[in-house]
């Protein structure tokens, strides 16, 4: 028999059941819950147990954490691009820079998974890296237009951007509910740190691929990490 014919007519060509649709939409808005909440180093057990769902059904409809987190954060990352695109039509190209590094790192604070996301990749979640990758051009132009216009400093650079995501994360996920506008003092702390004139020089910049390794590793060990228990 000829193989592509018996592909053709897998059941993964098929439409999902009405039950198994409603199982996959139940586990992606309770995965919202819970990763908003937690974070990503909550477990698919947890996400099954809330759901109301086998682990096993879970696993059916996404294989994997990553395949989980990219259906969850598809419309955030959606919202993180969209905020590239506000930042470009602002006239005043500083204005539009901080107005988007306040944008997103204030999404960060409304969603724990949120936070986590921007400071991990998914190789395997390609729509999702590939609006991250967008995200990044778009960046990288804001960057160009607040230099180009004085106000940002000249070293800074967009691996900069990463680490202040990393850094609002690390905050967010400290401060919780104790002290959860806690983030806002430190981005504009950071905020004004990247104005020019600059004042005085700065350690070089991690590198792009050594950062890219980072951002893995700790998708990774989020993948394998067991149930966390949150401080708030």
């Amino acid at each position: 028999m000829d193989p592509r014919a018996r592909s053709s007519s897998a059941p993964a060509a098929q439409p999902l059941r009405s039950d198994a649709e409603r199982n996959r939409a139940r586990i992606i808005a309770t995965a919202r819950t819970v990763f908003g909440r937690d974070g990503l180093h909550a477990s698919m057990a947890s996400v099954a147990r809330e759901a109301g769902v086998g682990i096993a059904t879970l696993f059916r409809r996404f294989p994997t954490k990553e395949e989980l987190v990219a259906a969850v954060f598809a419309d955030r990352m959606d919202a993180y691009v969209d905020a590239v695109g506000v930042a470009l039509d602002d006239p005043d190209p500083w204005h539009g820079l901080a107005g988007f590094i306040e944008t997103v790192c204030a999404m960060q604070a409304a969603d724990y998974g949120f936070a986590d996301v921007l400071t991990m990749t998914f190789p395997t979640a390609k729509a999702l890296e590939k609006r991250r990758d967008q995200a990044y051009d778009g960046v990288v132009q804001l960057i160009g237009r607040a230099k180009a216009a004085g106000r940002l400093r000249e070293d800074f650079t967009p691996e900069d951007l990463v680490l202040v995501h990393m850094a609002n994360a690390g905050v967010v996920n400290a401060t919780g509910d104790a002290a959860p506008d806690a983030w806002k003092r430190v981005v504009a702390l950071m905020l004004q740190s990247f104005e020019a004139p600059a004042r005085g020089p700065l350690p070089d910049p991690p590198e792009p691929r050594a950062l890219y390794k980072a951002m893995l590793r700790a998708s990774q060990e989020c993948s394998a990490s067991p149930e966390p228990v949150r401080k708030d």
